[in-house]
């Protein structure tokens, strides 16, 4: 048996282990994939030389740009993004970092597009924000992050969001983890009342199925999509990379 897992912080939730169990069971594929739950990423040297049989991992929350200056190479992608959510390990031990959430949002909000959808707001600054922002980009959207606090490269803070700009930016989404599950109650504290039926509300969130920020938006008429989509695809594109390498 072949190990993969992921690689993360306060992970028992995570979607990873479930959707390959469930594919190796399905396909007969001889892998097993488990959680590896680590309370820093120091320890991320010890977690691999305690288990030289891992051959690839995914990375997610806190990790995703911490995880870099461990990493013997960087894909091309993933060095323009920033982050990391992907790695191979080599027979040697090499590990080299990937980007697949990249693939995952594009694929999954292609769909959602409309051509009045011009202009995004990214709601968080973590490792996940990178690849968005790269995505968009690359779709020539125009974007502006959302944040607590003021820094370089965001124009908006929560406090200081308004109504005018929400109206402004038709397509708005959460990279933040507020409304993941079990906090279902929360959600980013944005002027809902200017979202209309031209807008487009992605939460990368998946858990719950439909959150509080996608419901406020949905009863404004905006489109909604959760980050479902976007996990089964960026899950795919980490096993081809697997596959490829190993």
């Amino acid at each position: 048996m072949s190990r993969l897992g992921l690689l993360g912080k306060d992970i028992s939730y995570s979607f990873s282990r479930g959707y390959f169990k469930l594919k190796f069971e399905a396909e007969q594929l001889p892998f097993t994939y488990e959680n590896f739950d680590i309370e820093n990423i120091t320890m991320l040297p010890k977690l691999l030389q305690d288990n030289p049989d891992i051959l690839g991992l995914n990375v997610t929350i806190p990790y995703k740009e911490l995880i870099i200056p461990y990493l013997d190479k960087l894909d091309k992608k993933a060095k323009k993004i920033g982050a990391v959510n992907t790695i191979t390990i080599s027979q040697k031990g090499k590990l080299k970092g990937y980007n697949t959430d990249c693939y995952g949002f594009k694929n999954s909000i292609k769909p959602f597009l409309k051509t009045h959808h011009k202009k995004a707001l990214i709601l968080g600054t973590g490792g996940a924000s990178k690849a968005i922002a790269y995505t968009l980009k690359k779709q020539n959207i125009k974007f502006e992050y959302v944040s607590r606090t003021i820094k370089p490269h965001v124009k908006f803070t929560y406090d200081t969001l308004t109504i005018t700009d929400i109206k402004a930016y038709t397509i708005i989404i959460n990279c933040s983890p507020v409304g993941t599950h079990p906090n279902v109650n929360s959600c980013p504290n944005i002027p809902y009342d200017g979202i209309s039926d031209a807008h487009l509300l992605y939460d990368l969130i998946y858990n719950p199925e439909e959150s509080k920020f996608l419901r406020l938006g949905k009863t404004q008429g905006a489109q909604i999509c959760n980050g479902l989509k976007m996990l089964e695809l960026q899950a795919e594109k980490a096993w081809r990379i697997w596959n490829l390498t190993k």
